[in-house]
């Protein structure tokens, strides 16, 4: 990691400034400084985007997907170093941040061979007399310049799925990263400098919101994909004009074990999808449903496996659970445990904080108007209810205001297509955490959990839209 990072501007480096500090999440000491773009760069950004939509829409698909290669094999090479970014401005540990490396160059990977995968449509139009002998295609055409806000909590492989589905199909971006967590994207922009991509392509831009407004408003850009809370999201879509909206935002996520599912593998798959990155996910496993039937069984291995996991330093391989990534959100989520816990609920293990680290948490007798149940704790806490039918599970996960992803364990496959067609989830995941993701999957949700959806072919859609060509062969 360097001292200094400049921002990147029409794919130039400007070190305007070094305003903007970065301090590594564990010890709280500075580990970098950014420069931070004020108004007038990130106007200058927008223009230059706005002058290089035509000349990169103009581009063939075998130079957009060479310019993806070209991201995949620097992100590949520098993969360690991009690790121990994570672990250091995130607090993610080594494992989850080798891991997120790894999910960036599928996502850029994938990015690459979508770029040729761009499809129209035949439409046959002789639907009666008046059109005989017409015929029509579609295309899909760039939508032109985009605006990209992007979260802390993966700061490179979301990123990654704002970043590649954007160059695949045709559309300068500018991205503001998060200013929390700034300088793996920075690296990004880093290896896309050194591509042919037209002048003004890429342009990312730590800012402050205020000085980021243009990003939502201005009506040169013509889409804005934004990951991060409902709060803001919400908000954004409200000021965002003319321009199309994509928003990923938060979630409770559930999980339902029902009495036919494997115990051991759900525990661990559990333990893993609710305490995994310190639980900053938005499909982190935040409410456990459990059948009267191995309610017992099942707490007695979770707190079992809980209580094994190791905190500390990010930057050390055994490192499990990592801290969060500001103390006041740690102080958040203390104070949401002991809201419950006032109510009635029971801390079955873990429940303090050191700092910026919460211990892995399970609470049981929750009360659904508590703030652990009904709204995203976004740290590593879950709770534990027991259910007695299924259709009751289902109405429990409902409930949420939420509605990004679920997850079922159970070896019913009546049950598992019923929780399918009756949950309001964007995604339904069986015998696994709704913490399961592959870039190349739709993700989303619905309710306030989004708008739209993410995953490479999916993003594509939204970044173009459809362009008709109709055709009278008769000449009349």
């Amino acid at each position: 990691m360097k001292n200094f990072y400049p921002y990147y501007l029409a794919g130039r480096p400007v070190l305007a400034n070094e305003d903007l500090v970065v301090t590594s999440k564990f010890t709280g000491e500075i580990a970098a400084r950014v420069a931070l773009a004020d108004a007038e760069a990130i106007d200058a950004a927008i223009a230059a985007a706005t002058a290089a939509a035509t000349p990169f829409r103009r581009w063939p698909a075998h130079r957009r997907q060479a310019v993806l290669e070209r991201v995949v094999k620097g992100i590949t090479d520098r993969r360690e170093d991009l690790a121990r970014t994570l672990a250091i401005e995130a607090g993610k540990p080594m494992r989850d941040a080798r891991g997120e490396v790894t999910r960036a160059i599928d996502t850029f990977r994938i990015s690459a061979e979508e770029a040729t995968r761009i499809h129209g449509e035949y439409l046959p139009l002789d639907i009666g007399p008046r059109s005989e002998g017409v015929e029509a295609i579609t295309k899909r055409v760039p939508v032109g310049p985009v605006a990209l806000i992007a979260p802390f909590n993966f700061p490179l492989n979301l990123v990654a799925h704002k970043v590649g589905p954007a160059l695949a199909a045709g559309c300068p971006f500018v991205l503001k990263p998060a200013s929390a967590t700034p300088i793996s994207a920075l690296i990004l922009a880093e290896i896309l400098a050194e591509t042919d991509l037209p002048e003004g392509v890429v342009n990312v831009l730590p800012s402050s919101r205020g000085a980021s407004d243009k990003l939502v408003e201005d009506d040169r850009l013509k889409l804005l994909s934004f990951t991060g809370s409902a709060e803001v999201g919400w908000a954004l879509k409200a000021r965002a004009r003319k321009k199309k909206v994509v928003l990923e935002l938060g979630g409770n996520a559930a999980c339902i074990v029902d009495e036919s599912a494997d115990l051991e593998v759900a525990a661990d798959r559990i333990v893993f999808g609710a305490y995994y990155q310190a639980g900053q996910s938005c499909i982190s496993v935040q409410r456990i449903l459990a059948h009267r039937a191995v309610y017992d069984a099942l707490r007695e291995r979770l707190v079992e496996r809980i209580g094994q996991l190791k905190a500390g330093n990010p930057l050390a391989d055994d490192t499990f659970l990592g801290p969060l990534i500001t103390e006041a959100d740690a102080v958040r989520v203390e104070g949401w445990i002991g809201e419950a816990v006032a109510a009635g609920a029971k801390v079955a293990v873990g429940g303090k904080r050191d700092g910026r680290t919460v211990e892995a948490t399970l609470v049981e007798n929750v009360p659904r108007t508590a703030k652990l149940s009904c709204q995203e704790v976004f740290g590593p806490v879950a709770i534990l209810e027991p259910f007695a039918t299924f259709d009751e599970a289902l109405e429990a996960v409902n409930e949420s205001d939420f509605g990004l992803q679920a997850g079922v364990f159970t070896r019913d496959l009546q049950h598992a297509f019923r929780a399918w067609n009756e949950l309001e989830v964007g995604g339904v995941i069986v015998n696994d955490v709704p913490s399961f993701r592959v870039d190349s999957m739709p993700y989303g949700g619905v309710k306030d959990s989004g708008l739209g959806r993410e995953g490479v072919r999916y993003a594509i859609e939204d970044m173009t839209e459809l362009r008709l060509l109709v055709l009278n062969k008769v000449g009349r």
